[in-house]
Order: C-alpha cells, then sequence, then structure tokens
C-alpha cells in the first residue's frame, strides 16, 4: 500500500492554551479530509522552580497535564466523533517532543501561542521551534475571528 492509503498522523500540541484547542479543532476537520488519524501531544516538564514549592510534585504536574490534554480532546471530539484522536503524553520538552513525534507525520499543527509566551509575540517559543526544526510540514493556528 502507499502512502496515499494511509497516511501519516497529523500530529496537534496541546498545552491547555485556547489557541491548542483551537489547533486540535483544525487538525480534526483537516483529518476528516485526509483520512488521517490525530496524534494529540501533551509534553510537559517538571520546572527547576519544584524545590521552591516542594509541596507541588512531580506527580502533581504529570495530572495537570493529563487533566490538559484531556479537557482538550473531549472539547474537540464533542464536534469530531468521527475522528480518531490519540492522546499522547510524554514527560520532557515539548519543543523537543513534537519533533520528534513529526517525523512520520503528515503534519505537525500547533496554536501561535502557548500559555506562557509573551502576549506581543508573532510565535511562541515552542511553535518557533518547530517552524524551523520540525521534519514536515507545520501550521501554526492563530485561533477563530472574533
Amino acid at each position: 500500500m502507499n502512502e496515499q492509503e494511509h497516511p501519516g498522523p497529523i500530529v496537534v500540541g496541546i498545552d491547555g492554551s485556547v489557541r491548542s484547542v483551537e489547533a486540535l479543532r483544525w487538525a480534526a476537520d483537516m483529518a476528516r479530509l485526509t483520512g488521517a488519524e490525530v496524534h494529540a501531544v501533551t509534553a510537559w516538564e517538571v520546572p527547576v522552580t519544584i524545590m521552591l514549592v516542594p509541596s507541588y510534585t512531580e506527580a502533581d504536574y504529570a495530572r495537570e497535564a493529563r487533566a490538559v490534554l484531556d479537557r482538550a480532546v473531549a472539547e474537540v471530539q464533542e464536534s469530531a466523533a468521527d475522528v480518531k484522536i490519540e492522546k499522547h503524553l510524554v514527560q520532557q520538552r515539548p519543543a523537543l517532543v513534537l519533533g520528534e513525534r513529526a517525523e512520520n507525520a503528515q503534519m505537525l499543527v500547533l496554536g501561535s501561542h502557548g500559555r506562557g509566551d509573551l502576549p506581543g509575540m508573532h510565535l511562541g517559543s515552542t511553535a518557533s521551534y518547530c517552524v524551523h526544526h520540525a521534519p514536515c510540514p507545520v501550521v501554526v493556528v492563530r485561533g477563530r475571528p472574533a
């Protein structure tokens, strides 16, 4: 079988931001057209500052990341029940994880800004890294017009 019969997945970075949910929604629409699966990926790191707030543990960060991923997928699946969305949770630097997951992907889809980026930036740090280093086409979703 050739690649057109079984296209690679559409990989989407999910970080809990509104734009990442919009990116997942866009990817689900594209998957409907191409027949691809969607791989929703939430990658997270334990910040060095964990020593400053020892009551918030690595397990807490993992639970928060899982909740972010579950909420985003549930929200999009309401209007895209016909699209297969796989969830992937990885503890590692988000830009690196997304680059690795994009190796066999049809495309990588990201929100233009994540939760931690400054509002005046044109692209967030993870999106910027992926645009310059991903091994596949990258789609950056700004969000729906108001």
